[in-house]
C-alpha cells in the first residue's frame, strides 16, 4: 500500500465530501486530488526526484495535509520540522537528508535567511502561508495553478515516505526512516485494534502535525477517506469551536490537552454531541479527568497509544474498554496492537516473566528501516527485528504494559520529547558552570518540567535567567530548564557516572522558580 491510496479510494466513493476544512475554507476531495496533483507537478518542476525529501515547517493548515500528499504523490520523502526547533536545529535536518525544496508559513518566514546561510544545498522555498509572497519564494498557489498535474508516482511498499528527526542521548538528531508500509501498517493495525478512527469521521488535528503523533492520525482517517478539520495550533477555546462548526467526530491530543479542553470555561456550553472518539499518549490520564469528561460527553470512547517514532508510531493501546473497566489497568498504557508484538527484556535480551521490570521492545511491521546515515545506532536500537525502546516498564499476567521509568533518561513535558544530555551540552558551555545534571521532576501543568541542577565554577554565582538564555541560543526554548538549582558536587556512582535516580528523589518537592 501507499500513502496516498486513500485519496484515490475517497475521489471514487465521495468526491464531493469536504476533505479539509481551515477556517472558513474547505476543499472536497475532487478539489483536493486536482490540487496534490498539480503541487506535485511543481515539486517535480522544481527537482524532486524519485526518494527525494522535500521539509515543511509550518503550522497546521489545509495545505500542510497538501504537502504531505504531494510530496508522496511526486515520488518524494516528507521530512517534517519541529516547529519549535532553533534555526540551528532545524538546519541539521535540512541538511542532514539533503533538503533542497523546503514549505514554510507565515510564521516562519522569517527564519528563512538563516536557513540559507546555514544550508548550502537549500535552493527553493514554498510560501504556503496566506500572507503576502516574501521575495525570493514561490507562492503555493501561483505554484499550483502554474502546473500541470502529474501521474501518481504510487511509491509504496518498502519504499521510504517519512523521515523523522528525534532528538537523540548523543545530542545529535536522528532520522527515522519510515516506509510506507511502517506507516500504513501502524495505522491498519491501530484502527483493527480498537477503533483508532471513525469511519465516515471527521478528525481535528490540534495537536502540531510536525509529530507523528499528530501524523499517525492523519493517516489512519485518509485511508478510511475521512474529513480532516485543522487550527493552527493548540488552543482549548478554538478547539471547542471547530468541533461545533465542523461536527468533528475524533480528538487526537496529548493527555495534558485533554484536562485543558474539557475544563475550560466555554466547554459547558458547546455543543459537543458529534465527538465519538478521544486519542490519546504521552501519559495516562488519571481516571478523575475522565469522569469529568464523561460527565460533559457520555458517547466519548477514550482510547490510549504508547509507542514512538521509531515504531510508526504505535506498540500498545488502552482501549475504550479498558477505559470502562476502570481500576488499576488505567494506569497501564494497554496492550500490543494487532500489528506487533511487546516484550519485556532484561539486560541480556532475555524474556523476563510478568511483573518483572525490563526494557520495552517491540517487534512488527511498524519498526523502522533506521536511523539515516547512522548505522550503529540503528543496530544497536533494533536487533533481531526487535525495537528496544529504552523505556523501561513491565507486563502483568494479563499483558498489559505498565510503564515505570525511562531508561535513555529521556523528559516528556507538554507531550515534547527532551533528552537530558542534549539539555546538559548546552548547558555545560556556560563559563560559570563546572558541571551539571539535567532531570525530570513532576509538573502539575506538563506532566514533567526540564530542571537542571547545576555546579558553579568556584567564586561564580550565574544567574538562572542568564544560563536559560544561554540555553537557547543552541536548543528550542521547551528544551530549556523551566527551574535550576544550585549544588556544590553531583552525586556520583563508583564508576563516576551521575546517579540521576538521587537528584530525582531530592528534587520531588516543588522548586521554586531559578531557586539556589
Amino acid at each position: 500500500m501507499y500513502l496516498t491510496q486513500g485519496l484515490h479510494r475517497a475521489v471514487a466513493h465521495h468526491p464531493g465530501r469536504i476533505a479539509t476544512a481551515f477556517g472558513t475554507r474547505t476543499r472536497t476531495f475532487a478539489e483536493q486530488i486536482d490540487r496534490v496533483s498539480r503541487f506535485a507537478g511543481g515539486l517535480r518542476a522544481l527537482g524532486v526526484g524519485s526518494g527525494d525529501c522535500v521539509g515543511m515547517l509550518a503550522l497546521n493548515s489545509d495545505r500542510y495535509i497538501e504537502y504531505l500528499l504531494a510530496t508522496c504523490w511526486a515520488g518524494g520523502v516528507v521530512n517534517t520540522m519541529n516547529i519549535r526547533w532553533s534555526a540551528a536545529e532545524t538546519a541539521e535536518s535540512v541538511n542532514g537528508c539533503g533538503t533542497r525544496v523546503l514549505c514554510v508559513d507565515d510564521a516562519f518566514a522569517v527564519m528563512v535567511d538563516e536557513l540559507r546561510d546555514r544550508c548550502p544545498e537549500l535552493t527553493h522555498i514554498i510560501h504556503c502561508g496566506d500572507g503576502p509572497t516574501p521575495d525570493g519564494m514561490y507562492g503555493i498557489e501561483d505554484l499550483i495553478s502554474g502546473s500541470l498535474p502529474v501521474d501518481d508516482e504510487r511509491r509504496g511498499g518498502n519504499q521510504p515516505a517519512a523521515l523523522f528527526y528525534t532528538g537523540g542521548t548523543t545530542g545529535r538528531a536522528k532520522g527515522v526512516m519510515l516506509s510506507h508500509h511502517n506507516l500504513v501498517a501502524s495505522a491498519l493495525g491501530s484502527i483493527a485494534t480498537c477503533g483508532f478512527a471513525t469511519p465516515d469521521g471527521a478528525m481535528l488535528h490540534a495537536a502540531p502535525m510536525f509529530h507523528l503523533g499528530d501524523l499517525a492520525g492523519w493517516v489512519a482517517h485518509t485511508l478510511l477517506g475521512n474529513t480532516h478539520v485543522l487550527i493552527p495550533r493548540f488552543d482549548p477555546t478554538a478547539v471547542l469551536r471547530a468541533v461545533e462548526q465542523h461536527n468533528v467526530t475524533d480528538l487526537l491530543l496529548v493527555a495534558t490537552m485533554v484536562p485543558m479542553v474539557f475544563d475550560h470555561v466555554e466547554a459547558g456550553s458547546a455543543d459537543l454531541s458529534s465527538l465519538r472518539r478521544l486519542v490519546y499518549g504521552a501519559a495516562p490520564i488519571p481516571a478523575t479527568v475522565i469522569q469529568r469528561v464523561l460527565a460533559k460527553v457520555p458517547q466519548l470512547e477514550f482510547v490510549q497509544t504508547y509507542g514512538m517514532t521509531e515504531l510508526s508510531p504505535v506498540a500498545t493501546m488502552l482501549t475504550p474498554a479498558d477505559h470502562r473497566a476502570g481500576g488499576h489497568r488505567l494506569r497501564s498504557v494497554g496492550r500490543a496492537a494487532v500489528h506487533c508484538e511487546v516484550r519485556i527484556v532484561d539486560p541480556n535480551g532475555r524474556t523476563v516473566e510478568p511483573g518483572v521490570v525490563g526494557e520495552v521492545s517491540v517487534r512488527g511491521d511498524g519498526v523502522m528501516q533506521g536511523y539515516r546515515d547512522l548505522p550503529e545506532a540503528t543496530a544497536a536500537a533494533v536487533r533481531d527485528g526487535w525495537m528496544h525502546t529504552g523505556d523501561g516498564g513491565y507486563i502483568d499476567e494479563d499483558g498489559y504494559l505498565f510503564l515505570v521509568d525511562r531508561i535513555k533518561d529521556m523528559i516528556i513535558t507538554g507531550g515534547e520529547n527532551v533528552y537530558s544530555l542534549e539539555v546538559e551540552n548546552a548547558i555545560a558551555g556556560h563559563p560559570d558552570i563546572a558541571a551539571c545534571a539535567v532531570v525530570g521532576v513532576p509538573d502539575d501543568k506538563f506532566g514533567e518540567r526540564v530542571h537542571a541542577v547545576v555546579v558553579p565554577r568556584p567564586g561564580t554565582r550565574p544567574d538562572p535567567d542568564e544560563i536559560r538564555a544561554f540555553a537557547k541560543t543552541s536548543i528550542a526554548g521547551y528544551k530549556v530548564p523551566r527551574t535550576i538549582s544550585f549544588a556544590a558536587e553531583l552525586p556520583l556512582s563508583a564508576a563516576g557516572k551521575v546517579l540521576k535516580h538521587v537528584l530525582r528523589d531530592r528534587l520531588t518537592a516543588p522548586v521554586a522558580n531559578g531557586a539556589r
